[in-house]
């Protein structure tokens, strides 16, 4: 929603994992509210990340922009909530790029990546498991 635990958790992990397997590709989180444009990630995300070798560097947050549904190929959820107002605020015909980043899991039966905001450090570690499990997914999905 935010922008600042999960998606640009995801951000940081995907592009390392995408950078490691060769692909070039654009990828870049975005937030279905605006309420903390241009922030850093949260602290607790980029520290759980940090641990696993993965850089926050450059990621701030903004809101998703009507643009990104022609720019980009996927446009990935987090949750259902934020998948049900990513299709109610994009075009029909850019329907068929919005999809769970839960789909692409192998791993974990989860379809959302809860949203750690208000727990302690281990709800954060567990987003980066989800998160780097459904980014390995993913890459071999492209791959395909």
């Amino acid at each position: 929603m935010g922008n600042i635990c999960r998606s640009p958790t995801a951000e940081a992990v995907f592009r390392a994992k995408a950078n490691q397997a060769g692909l070039d590709i654009t990828i870049d989180s975005a937030g279905t509210i605006g309420a903390h444009v241009r922030e850093k990630p949260d602290h607790r995300s980029q520290k759980a990340g940090m641990e696993r070798g993965y850089s926050f560097e450059g990621i701030r947050s903004r809101k998703v922009a009507s643009s990104d549904f022609e720019k980009f190929d996927l446009v990935l959820a987090m949750d259902n909530q934020n998948l049900q107002d990513l299709l109610t605020n994009s075009p029909t015909e850019h329907h068929h790029k919005i999809k769970l980043f839960l789909e692409f899991a192998d791993n974990f039966e989860e379809t959302e990546v809860p949203d750690p905001y208000y727990g302690g450090a281990g709800g954060f570690k567990y987003v980066v498991d989800l998160i780097e499990d459904a980014s390995d997914g993913l890459i071999n999905r492209i791959r395909e």
